[in-house]
């Protein structure tokens, strides 16, 4: 059971009833480079996994930080599985298959989770509704004095899962995003009710103009509503169900992959995924060439004492960020400190795929299916560059296919 959050920076501990600990409280506008992980006590589970309960917010509720902080403020079981039901009734464990056209393409087994039928069409919506069963959960029982506005910035994906699990709940929502983004992505924030801010990038400025007037906003009063964790670390919390997941289809499939490929833009998917994995399989992180901030970041601190006391040495601002894979742009991996660790313990690695092979991804699962963005195929790409390499053997692998063609 989850007892509280732990800064792996600072060290500052967090009691897991305290409302809306979204960031470290050492956390400061001079200092922000802190980073919330949830602690477990590592005790024996008393409820039982129920494989015929389709909802992973009520299958490993027991796992998770929102149904620990509804318990230990009072709420019952029962009221904490109705209340999830309530807020994340339209969420069910997505399909785990052996992909046979990737497969074919690769010359090895390839299971691929696939996310683009999940809520909005990609992982993000599980990292949201985590943050939005924890505001939930306050507001029934008297911790929230009033709804704040929320915030998130985003250039695609995110936004629009954002804006359906606000809606869902008449949440009032903040969207920040750059001049660039698509406007099949604005339609859907409008006709959830969004109101979205386009953000320029100024001369002179470095950084993410979306993420600098998000920042903002959160300084001014607004709910971090986010997909980064240092961020809001309670975007973590969900989106751990797609390891839980994962392992389990594992188990139920017999299968024993070699590695598991995820495509990182901010990181924060790579990170859940790992949190809910375990440590047993090798996590391979998949950037494109055009943008990869984490895999140089990773290669400065592997020569570094406590690489997360030294974030601006070592995470820097990529410039200029292209591919076709536009939704993993960030030009900061936000969750960089959490993936470096999350490698080491699974004896993982890096690697950055050619803008080539992000084109070849792409077309190959759209060939067989599911219709697939260029990000969401972008962990294929990662595996194609490492068969290129001679990295693999015949073993099978895995991919995360998450962000729907639009």
């Amino acid at each position: 059971m989850v007892t509280g959050l732990r800064c792996v920076v600072c060290g500052e501990e967090i009691e897991i009833s305290r409302a809306c600990s979204w960031i470290c409280s050492q956390a400061t506008e001079s200092d922000p480079f802190h980073v919330l992980e949830f602690v477990d006590d590592s005790a024996l589970p008393s409820i039982p996994i129920d494989d015929d309960e389709p909802n992973p917010f009520v299958r490993y509720r027991e796992r998770m930080g929102w149904w620990a902080f509804a318990r230990s403020n009072g709420m019952s079981d029962a009221d904490a599985v109705a209340l999830a039901r309530s807020v994340a009734g339209q969420f069910g464990v997505t399909p785990f298959e052996l992909h046979d056209g990737v497969s074919e393409s690769l010359g090895r087994p390839v299971w691929a989770k696939n996310e683009t039928v999940g809520v909005s069409g990609s992982h993000k919506s599980r990292h949201l509704v985590g943050i939005m069963l924890h505001l939930i959960v306050a507001e029934t029982l008297g911790l929230l004095p009033q709804r704040a506005p929320l915030a998130i910035s985003s250039c695609g994906n995110a936004a629009l899962a954002a804006a359906e699990v606000a809606a869902s709940q008449s949440w009032p929502l903040e969207v920040f995003v750059p001049t660039w983004m698509d406007d099949a992505f604005g339609s859907g924030l409008d006709a959830h009710g969004a109101t979205v801010n386009r953000c320029e990038r100024a001369d002179g400025v470095s950084g993410d103009p979306a993420m600098l007037a998000f920042r903002d906003a959160v300084a001014s009063g607004s709910v971090p509503f986010s997909v980064q964790g240092p961020a809001n670390a309670w975007c973590l919390d969900g989106g751990r169900t797609i390891g839980w997941e994962i392992r389990d289809q594992l188990r139920k499939a017999g299968v024993s992959p070699q590695a598991i490929y995820v495509q990182v833009g901010g990181g924060a998917l790579a990170t859940s995924l790992a949190l809910g994995l375990g440590d047993d399989i090798p996590l391979v992180v998949v950037q494109a060439e055009g943008c990869a901030p984490l895999d140089r970041a990773l290669q400065l601190a592997a020569d570094v004492d406590a690489p997360e006391c030294h974030w601006s040495e070592i995470m820097t601002t990529w410039e200029a960020p292209a591919s076709l894979a536009d939704g993993i742009l960030d030009d900061e991996t936000y969750d960089w400190i959490s993936i470096s660790r999350a490698l080491r313990r699974s004896s993982g690695r890096s690697v950055v795929a050619p803008e080539l092979n992000i084109v070849r991804a792409h077309e190959i699962v759209n060939t067989f299916g599911p219709p697939t963005s260029a990000t969401g195929s972008a962990g294929v790409a990662g595996a194609i560059t490492e068969v290129e390499m001679g990295v693999l053997d015949d073993r099978p692998i895995v991919v995360l296919l998450s962000g729907a063609a639009r």
